[in-house]
């Protein structure tokens, strides 16, 4: 893995250092960093500190994580839905409440469990813990994911990522009534600065754009379908609840009264990219899952 430099901005300053690089980063629980500090992998301003340090305005904080050790990964055989497979790259349709890779308090049943009893041959780019992975998407957002089989596969995929060429189109159930047939939300994105464990639309953050077109109404609930220019965290939760349109079932960014669907009502539906070995373009696509599809029938019944 990459060194990550942190800067300590306003916001940040007074907190303790393992509490800082933790909320910077959610894929590193707080005492994983605790530990990095005390073996020295993580430095302020060059100098190694004690996890209780506090971090000061415009401190520098450059994290550099071990070499990942030799995990248990445990093949599981969980009835993955593939969609498409050759020897260089997959498609698969995430089920909702599924985790993409193991990490602390999921170390089953994730994606990557499943990957491994399918299939023996994905890209180590990522690691032990992320075999194939190229992006991700949340635990309770279905739909489709592309997996790299091997490293020169993984590289152009990335690529593809970076220049903004792979096509991603989801459908999303938002509150709200939205007049206008389509729009694009330009607005950049970083941790929240009062609730780290969220993203928010923040002046100095990473930019981020989505392209919406309305797809149906529903009285106080709007259908559309988000095509994502960039990828980060969250993109569309935040996208959405920051022109007034938080996604249906969202527990993070949706309003206290919303319907409990089990998570946000949000489904990556299509994926399209150019395959690393053929060089020609490819797109897949894959209806929301059943209750999904369910709770639009319940809203169309009412209108």
């Amino acid at each position: 893995m990459e060194d990550l430099t942190i800067e300590i901005t306003k916001e940040m300053a007074g907190e303790r250092v393992d509490k800082a690089v933790s909320s910077i980063d959610g894929d590193w629980s707080r005492s994983q960093i605790s530990n990095w500090v005390k073996e020295g992998a993580v430095k302020v301003n060059g100098e190694t500190v004690k996890p209780n340090y506090k971090v000061r305005l415009q401190d520098i904080i450059i994290v550099t994580p071990p070499e990942l050790e030799e995990l248990d990964v445990v093949p599981e055989d969980l009835n993955l839905e593939i969609i498409y497979e050759d020897e260089d790259v997959l498609v698969v349709n995430k089920p909702k409440g599924m985790v993409v890779h193991p990490a602390p308090g999921h170390a089953k049943g994730t994606l990557v469990n499943g990957l491994m009893h399918h299939c023996t041959d994905l890209s180590g780019i990522n690691g032990i813990v992320r075999p194939g992975i190229v992006h991700r998407i949340d635990k309770d957002t279905s739909g489709l994911l592309m997996v790299a089989k091997n490293d020169a596969a993984h590289t152009s995929l990335v690529d593809q990522l970076v220049k903004k060429t792979v096509t991603r189109k989801y459908v999303a159930l938002v509150h709200g009534h939205i007049p206008h047939d389509k729009g694009t939300i330009q607005a950049p994105i970083a941790r929240d600065p009062k609730e780290r464990q969220n993203m928010a639309i923040v002046d100095k953050g990473k930019h981020a754009v989505t392209h919406f077109r309305v797809l149906e109404r529903f009285g106080n609930f709007t259908l559309v379908e988000c095509r994502l220019e960039t990828g980060r965290t969250h993109q569309i939760r935040v996208h959405m609840k920051y022109i007034g349109f938080p996604l249906v079932g969202d527990p993070k960014y949706g309003p206290k009264k919303t319907m409990d669907v089990g998570g946000q009502a949000l489904h990556a539906e299509v994926i399209g990219f150019i395959h690393p070995r053929t060089n020609e373009y490819m797109e897949f696509s894959a209806e929301p899952p059943a209750e999904f599809a369910e709770l639009l029938e319940s809203l169309r019944d009412k209108d």
